[in-house]
């Protein structure tokens, strides 16, 4: 983020706000915007961003393709709810993800909302983790991608939700949307086998 003087964070699946905590004892010191749907991981991430005055909560919400309602699958463990049902695949490598309950939240495309936050960026990051949902959050930022300079965005290598796209799709999309791959990070692997399941994959336009 210090190399392309990133100076605003979309945080797309904030849940309770790790990643932009994580960011903030990292040095970045810009203005965050996070958004989550569940109602109990939007009340914890308001407590998270108390005290921090360019950290701001965007109204709970999902973010996707279109503009109404949805309903999302609550995790045991939270941070692996999702829109799309989950795969047995995901759930033997992790039996604490496993959905506990349902809700249903408001969905809006980051096209109806980026506008009034980019105005002020020079060099915007869009973080997306939304558990298999991350083509659909796409599909409804078709106007904003050519303003953003990075993505960090969540890619599975194997089905782990239904429906979902998997991680060469992603990469092809955003390489001809005119992002380079950076990096990689695991962030999730099945502990029996070794296997990674899930990588975050961080891509910036260096033109």
């Amino acid at each position: 983020m210090r190399k392309f003087n990133i100076d605003l964070v979309l945080d797309v699946g904030a849940n309770t706000g790790q990643f932009a905590s994580e960011i903030r004892q990292g040095g970045y010191a810009g203005r965050i915007v996070s958004f989550e749907p569940l109602t109990q991981a939007h009340a914890e991430l308001q407590q998270s961003s108390e005290g921090d005055p360019l950290w701001d909560v965007y109204p709970r919400c999902a973010l996707g393709d279109h503009d109404g309602e949805v309903e999302i699958n609550i995790a045991g463990n939270s941070e692996s709810s999702s829109i799309l049902p989950m795969l047995e695949t995901h759930r033997s490598a992790a039996p604490e993800s496993a959905y506990e309950g349902k809700e249903i939240v408001p969905i809006k495309t980051l096209d109806v909302i980026a506008g009034q936050y980019l105005k002020d960026a020079r060099a915007a990051f869009l973080k997306i983790d939304t558990q298999g949902f991350e083509w659909q959050v796409l599909d409804g930022a078709r106007d904003t991608l050519p303003h953003i300079k990075g993505i960090l965005v969540e890619l599975s290598l194997v089905p782990l939700y239904e429906g979902q796209r998997l991680w060469r799709e992603v990469i092809d999309r955003l390489e001809a949307e005119g992002f380079i791959l950076w990096a990689f990070k695991p962030v999730f692997s099945d502990q029996a086998t070794g296997r990674t399941l899930q990588v975050d994959g961080i891509f910036y336009r260096t033109i």
